[in-house]
């Protein structure tokens, strides 16, 4: 077969037409070369998406997701009038006939379970905040509690779909592809997108947690998230085996490039051009990741300030340790997802333990980034999928009881990257069941997010299918106005 034939073969109906339609593009794309800001040109500002805004209130963002559905009502949304309604069924009037779970729908009754921690109001805006974390109590004043989300996903997987991509189902892109997309990268020899999974001590079995929500659907594959493992190598293959010198992968890694970019040239399929850009991408890591994951000149007082597991790779202190020094170095979008929430019986036992997981560290995290003056321009985020049923799920007794999945209301907060501080938005009925002033779907979280790190998300797309693929989707999404500086 001749190269021609080869070449017609090997190229896709897009790419055929795509071929045919430059000619009519050339005096476009002429004119987007002469502008200051074209990507790789000598002394210019780098491609500026047309969603991006000027003056963002954040660079980064860090995301610490609570897998699993964290029980608002036992950590943030205080309902002291359900200590008086112990055992008692929630009423019809407040259940509404809502959509339960298989997990509680076959109960006979619904019996109430008041929270059995003791809450206390902290910093200027009084915010309350449970016995279960002092110390994320003392930066109150810092964060921006939101009591009134809610979700139509009553089941993890969807939920946790929903709130990283815009649609329970999955393949789409996540968050912080989306901010790849749209950002870029702050730093080329690290990914702009970085996950850490930290170890819990709580509930032992918790959900598993799939590549595909921290992945980059139909966008390019370089905005796909990159998971740094808590032990062994960092990231695998890390390390070069024995007798490979790094003088000596360099040229293996030329001499790849150089059979993909011949390909790339003969067919001009865009992944060709993507699997190059991640092989330069593997081998600045080599020298970069050592360096970032190398805790051994973080003196003592920030592992203190962190508390003992920030010496322990995996746990959550040392990914949120970690996270304030990707952080430094530029990494646009870092998510910690922390597993274990999902506390359907025995929360009195496991929920102290999961809290007593983040605690301290978030604490730290906050004070850290304040310290050194980033948090002005790092946006915080937590929370997790959904919510949890104020009433028990299984036998309840004074000492022991668990919470189903709820959908409909549920707490999140943010903090720093021109987030107001000491603010608690929104308000739950007496029951925690319902929302009765300034609901936020998922989408406004999302919108939120976006809106502070500068990107529009009304304009934030791609085509797919046909379609303008958004994060927040084509229902209406807005910015919570009233968190914002």
């Amino acid at each position: 077969m001749n190269l021609f034939d080869e070449t017609v073969n090997a190229e896709t109906r897009r790419q055929f037409f795509g071929r045919g339609a430059k000619g009519l593009g050339s005096a476009a794309l002429a004119s987007l070369l002469s502008r200051s800001d074209t990507l790789g040109a000598a002394n210019s500002r780098p491609r500026v998406h047309p969603a991006v805004m000027p003056f963002p209130k954040a660079k980064r963002a860090i995301y610490l997701f609570m897998s699993g559905a964290p029980s608002q009502m036992d950590m943030y949304d205080y309902k002291p009038a359900m200590s008086e309604k112990f055992d008692t069924d929630l009423p019809d009037t407040v259940r509404m006939g809502q959509r339960l779970t298989t997990m509680t729908s076959g109960q006979s009754r619904f019996p109430i379970a008041p929270s059995m921690f003791n809450f206390k109001q902290h910093g200027q805006g009084g915010t309350w905040v449970s016995e279960l974390l002092p110390h994320t109590a003392q930066v109150v004043d810092d964060m921006a509690v939101v009591k009134t989300v809610w979700t139509e996903a009553i089941n993890h997987d969807p939920a946790i779909t929903y709130i990283q991509t815009g649609r329970q189902i999955p393949g789409l892109p996540s968050l912080g592809s989306w901010l790849s997309y749209g950002l870029g990268s702050m730093n080329e020899n690290l990914p702009t997108f970085v996950v850490l999974n930290a170890t819990w001590t709580g509930r032992k079995e918790a959900q598993a947690l799939f590549a595909r929500l921290w992945g980059s659907g139909p966008l390019q594959s370089r905005h796909s998230g990159v998971m740094l493992r808590g032990s062994g190598d960092p990231v695998l293959y890390l390390t070069n085996p024995k007798g490979i010198s790094r003088g000596l992968r360099r040229s293996m890694i030329d001499g790849v490039n150089a059979f993909n970019q011949r390909q790339f040239e003969k067919v001009g399929d865009a992944a060709i051009r993507d699997r190059i850009t991640q092989y330069e991408m593997a081998f600045r890591m080599q020298a970069s990741v050592p360096e970032l994951t190398d805790l051994k000149n973080e003196p003592d007082h920030v592992h203190d300030l962190y508390g003992p597991d920030s010496r322990k790779p995996g746990t959550f202190a040392y990914n949120c340790l970690m996270a304030r020094r990707l952080a430094e170095r530029g990494v646009r979008f870092t998510q910690i997802f922390h597993r274990g929430w999902d506390q359907h019986n025995q929360l009195p036992k496991d929920l102290p333990n999961q809290c007593r997981d983040i605690d301290q560290p978030t604490r730290a995290l906050i004070t850290d980034l304040k310290q050194r003056g980033m948090l002005d321009d790092t946006l915080i985020v937590w929370g997790g999928e959904f919510g949890r049923t104020v009433y028990c799920q299984g036998k309840l007794t004074r000492t022991n009881y668990g919470r189903d999945h709820h959908p409909k209301c549920f707490t999140m907060w943010m903090a720093g990257g021109g987030i107001k501080g000491g603010v608690s938005h929104g308000l739950t009925d007496q029951f925690c069941y319902n929302i009765i002033k300034d609901p936020v779907h998922i989408r406004d979280i999302n919108a939120t997010i976006l809106n502070q790190l500068g990107i529009d998300h009304q304009r934030l797309s791609v085509k797919f299918q046909g379609l303008d693929l958004r994060l927040t989707g084509v229902e209406h999404a807005v910015p919570i106005k009233e968190i914002i500086t």
